[in-house]
Formats: structure tokens, sequence, C-alpha cells
């Protein structure tokens, strides 16, 4: 059985203080690898600050993304605001393609003429601190992500996963340039940050378009909300069961059997306890459970009946 999903209010509350928390750590590796750029004048260097101010910038499209998808439907969106999440998904993976192109450039440039380093020692205590930084952060990331869905988080996580191996591969490429003489060695780190940009931007635009085209939830998931359905032995033979992830927010519908002579009302209370039993597991689920008399069911039509059956 899968991990209990959060309410919808609580998973709001979580993903807006780790979002915050994205945006302190972002600003702060902005202003000290900016002073140790101008200090070293490391394309590794430079290849970092540029893949952090990117990284606040996403970070504040992140922190607007989760506190608009956690609105309630109104009027204008029925299904709620959750897909505003996996655009800012889209943006990031953007902003990084950008970023790593940029990267790149500078990169061969310096490769092609290599110059010595400034200042080396400074910059490589400024790729410490970012490391321990961003390893702080990617913790509390991944601690909020066990708990929710987030797809702009998952993004944002992402991006600070890329940033640590960029710390890490910039950090040696500084110390080798500067204190071994081998200065293509800085041009070659700042090669190998883009091409993790590169598939870090991959894996973020993959997640995002898996819900903003209705993906279904894993299978796991999936046959623990059948279980839940049928728990009570009143409905049977789930079918026709959709699913879609949107921000914090989980749609199920599905069609169910049951015994064509019971009461509506009987029918009803099946219904609704069968309902509850899913909100314990999926509290933050908008569920439809329509009912089928058991053997005496008509067809359905609808533009996916043929798909469906």
């Amino acid at each position: 059985m899968s991990s209990p999903r959060l309410a919808a209010a609580e998973s709001a509350v979580l993903t807006r203080r780790v979002t915050l928390l994205s945006i302190a750590v972002a600003a702060v590796l902005v202003a000290i690898k900016l002073a140790a750029w101008v200090a070293s004048g490391s394309t590794a260097l430079l290849a970092s600050l540029a893949d952090s101010g990117l990284d606040l910038i996403a970070s504040l499209a992140t922190a607007y993304a989760v506190r608009y998808a956690a609105a309630p439907p109104d009027a204008e969106h029925r299904f709620g605001h959750g897909k505003a999440e996996a655009f800012a998904s889209l943006v990031q993976a953007g902003l990084v393609f950008a970023s790593a192109a940029l990267v790149a450039r500078e990169a061969i440039e310096a490769f092609l003429h290599p110059a010595p380093l400034r200042a080396e020692g400074w910059a490589v205590a400024v790729m410490v601190i970012s490391t321990l930084l961003t390893g702080l952060l990617i913790a509390a990331q991944t601690r909020v992500l066990r708990r929710t869905s987030s797809v702009a988080v998952s993004g944002d996580r992402a991006h600070y996963a890329s940033d640590l191996a960029s710390n890490l591969i910039a950090m040696i490429g500084i110390a080798a340039a500067g204190w071994l003489g081998i200065h293509g060695l800085d041009a070659a780190a700042a090669l190998v940050i883009a091409a993790l940009l590169l598939w870090g931007a991959v894996g973020v635009f993959s997640e995002a378009s898996n819900q903003l085209m209705d993906r279904e939830l894993p299978d796991a998931e999936r046959a623990e909300i059948v279980a839940l359905a049928t728990a009570d032995g009143r409905l049977a033979n789930v079918h026709q069961l959709r699913t879609r992830a949107s921000g914090p927010y989980v749609h199920i519908q599905m069609h169910v059997d049951l015994d064509p002579d019971v009461t509506l009302e009987r029918a009803h209370e099946a219904i609704v306890a069968a309902e509850k039993r899913i909100l314990e597991a999926f509290p933050a689920a908008d569920i439809i459970i329509h009912a089928d008399p058991h053997g005496r069911a008509e067809p359905h039509g609808g533009a996916f009946a043929e798909a469906n059956r």
C-alpha cells in the first residue's frame, strides 16, 4: 500500500514553507557565488552561478505556483488550479535548458582559450558552503515530497540536485586548475555541469508533461483505490476507472456494480462509505462513483466509451 497522502490544506502549508526556504537558499548562493566569480574569474564557478541564478527565478515561480495551485475551485476552474504546478515546472525546464546552453558556450570558449584563475582558495571555500546549503535544502524538499505529490517541488528539487552535482564538479575543477595548474579542467568541469543541467531539465519536463497530459496514477495507487472501493463487498467489479493528479489534488472516477434490487438509498450509502474509505488514503481526492445494476446495465455512450470497454 502506498503512503497516505495529505489533505490539500496540509500539503499547501508544507509546500509553501519549503518553497520559501528554496528562495532563501538560492538568494544566498547567488550572492556568494557572484562575489567568488568576480574574485576568481572561474568559468566553472560562472556556470554554477548561472545555475543558481536560474534556480532563484525558478524558485520564485514555484512559490507562486504552489500558492495558486492550492486555491479552491471557483466558477471558472471547477477542477481547481492544481495544474499551475505543472506549468511552473515547464518554466523551470525551459530556464534550465537556456542555462545549459549559455554555460556550454562559455565553457567551450574557456576551453579553447584557458587562463589562470585568481583567488582559487576563496572560490573553493564558496563551493563548499554552497554544497552544504544545497544538500540541506534537498533533504528538506525530500521530506516534503514523501508526504505530498507536488510536481513543482519535485522539479525544484531536481534543479538543486543538479546544482549539488555542479557544485562538486566545479569545486574539483577549480581546485585542479588553481593548485595543479591544469587550466583546462576548469572549463571541462563547466561542460560537465552543462550536461547535468540538460539531463535534469529533461526529467522535469517529462514529469510536468505527465501531469498536463492527465497521465494515470501509478498502478499501485490504482490497485489501492480498487481495493478500498470494494472493501465491504457491496460494491464490485470496478471498471472504467480514471485517475489523474492535478497539483495537490487527485481526481478519481469509476463505475461499479451493485445489487440491482437494492434501494436507491442503500446504494447511496454504499457509495458514500466507499468514498470515505478512499478519502482516508487520498484526502485531497475528488471522487465520482457511478453505480451500475449488476447484470442489467446498458452500455454507456460518451467520447471515451469504446476505449473504456
